[in-house]
């Protein structure tokens, strides 16, 4: 009876140990993925769908502090715009993080309405006349507690010929990329509330021409996006929470104003 007793003991024990195991694995689990949905897609004052989206990311981390990770993003709508095209996209990234500043290198692939006169659909090419995609470099600072300003700036390195960013000789052959830049300010206006929100203005120029991605094609340095977004948590239960946010945006440049809203549905 004792030893059954004591085998009991050491198997409730191993069992502990196993779910404490388990438990630790899963909070220290270095790849998760999270869900988006929004009303369209918005980015760096340019209007990518005016469709519903479904956006999802895909990521694992590097090192046990989660600062260095890799990653896949994409997304899609729901429906063919206007045009009858329809947007889907698919990204790849490393990043570095350390909660105030931020550096990424992202590969992004839009296949919406790629003219294949000046672009190749295939997402395998990445010749410097013809490929479209682009290689973008992401930074982003935030001051102190105090003063919480976050200082974005993003700099087009390589591809983009479907987004006009590769200009050619007159024979047809590759003369220079543009490297467009976008640099935006944002500040948390209200934070720490039941609703916070944050007031940004972003301008964008080219490095390397006159003409740049997110402009009218008639300024070197224009003002693209201004805007303020609005977040909160919506409780569904008592152990899930939706986090949702409202974005009005205004890009002076191109004339035109949406309204965005979105949630991450896990």
């Amino acid at each position: 009876m004792k030893k059954l007793i004591y085998l009991c003991l050491i198997l409730s024990g191993t069992g502990t140990l196993f779910a404490q195991e388990n438990t630790e694995t899963a909070e220290e689990s270095r790849l998760d993925f999270t869900a988006n949905i929004q009303n369209n897609h918005l980015w760096r004052g340019l209007i990518i769908t005016d469709k519903p989206v479904v956006m999802g990311n895909l990521s694992y981390a590097l090192d046990k502090e989660k600062k260095w990770k890799v990653g896949v993003w994409g997304a899609s709508a729901l429906t063919d715009d206007k045009d009858n095209t329809h947007y889907k996209e698919i990204n790849y990234y490393v990043q570095f993080s350390n909660g105030r500043f931020y550096i990424g290198l992202w590969d992004l692939f839009n296949s919406r309405n790629i003219n294949t006169t000046v672009a190749s659909e295939d997402i395998f090419n990445y010749s410097n006349r013809r490929t479209a995609h682009i290689i973008d470099l992401r930074t982003n600072y935030t001051f102190g507690a105090s003063f919480p300003l976050n200082i974005e700036a993003d700099i087009m390195l390589y591809g983009g010929a479907n987004a006009g960013e590769v200009v050619l000789e007159s024979d047809g052959t590759y003369k220079k990329n543009k490297y467009s830049t976008y640099i935006q300010a944002s500040y948390p206006v209200i934070k720490d509330k039941k609703v916070n929100l944050d007031a940004f203005v972003g301008a964008g120029f080219a490095l390397n021409d006159k003409r740049f991605l997110y402009g009218n094609g008639e300024n070197s340095f224009d003002i693209v996006n201004v805007g303020v977004k609005a977040g909160k948590m919506v409780k569904i239960t008592d152990h899930y929470s939706l986090p949702v946010s409202m974005m009005a945006m205004w890009n002076p440049s191109n004339k035109f104003a949406r309204i965005q809203l979105a949630a991450t549905i896990f």
